[in-house]
């Protein structure tokens, strides 16, 4: 089945960091999440856990603790990809399936006409600990990524970025 409205939405898509006053509803947030977990897993075992923040001072303390997360504070939303070690296929695989999840959320966010943006926060150990700290998260529950999530007050151009050179065929250096 082609669908060239979903490549249009890929090639489309923009990190959004500047957010209207305008909520995101309920429905809409849950949209995003089942979007999320319809994510390809290793073993399907589904390794992901979401914790959806609105609370204006848990988003202010996000910017205190992130460097590149100060915006947070204008979103309405943010939602905060976990992986659990107690539920990927082997070591380190809820990186990998929790990436792939992230990647769905903004996809969905971007065709429902909500601005998003991927934080990241693993490898870095401190943001992880950080993060794990803020939300009291479990042991064996670890923060991979935070997407902030807001209607767009700022409007992006598609990027290009199709570039030739990286691909090669068969071998590297057949381009």
């Amino acid at each position: 089945m082609r669908n060239e409205s979903l490549v249009t939405c890929i090639n489309s898509r923009r990190s959004i960091r500047k957010y209207s006053e305008k909520v995101i509803s309920g429905p809409e947030i849950n949209e995003i999440l089942k979007a999320a977990m319809q994510a390809p897993s290793a073993v399907n075992r589904q390794p992901w856990h979401f914790v959806v923040i609105k609370n204006r001072e848990l988003l202010r303390k996000i910017a205190d603790i992130h460097p590149n997360a100060s915006f947070v504070v204008s979103a309405s939303h943010s939602i905060l990809v976990c992986g659990d070690e107690k539920l990927e296929h082997d070591k380190g695989y809820s990186i990998l399936d929790c990436s792939a999840a992230t990647q769905n959320m903004l996809l969905a966010a971007h065709a429902l006409g909500i601005g998003a943006c991927w934080i990241g926060i693993h490898p870095r150990e401190k943001r992880k600990r950080a993060f794990s700290e803020l939300f009291e998260l479990p042991d064996h529950v670890k923060p991979i990524a935070l997407v902030s999530l807001g209607y767009p007050a700022e409007e992006k151009k598609p990027a290009e970025r199709f570039s030739p050179n990286r691909i090669h065929f068969d071998t590297w250096g057949n381009q």
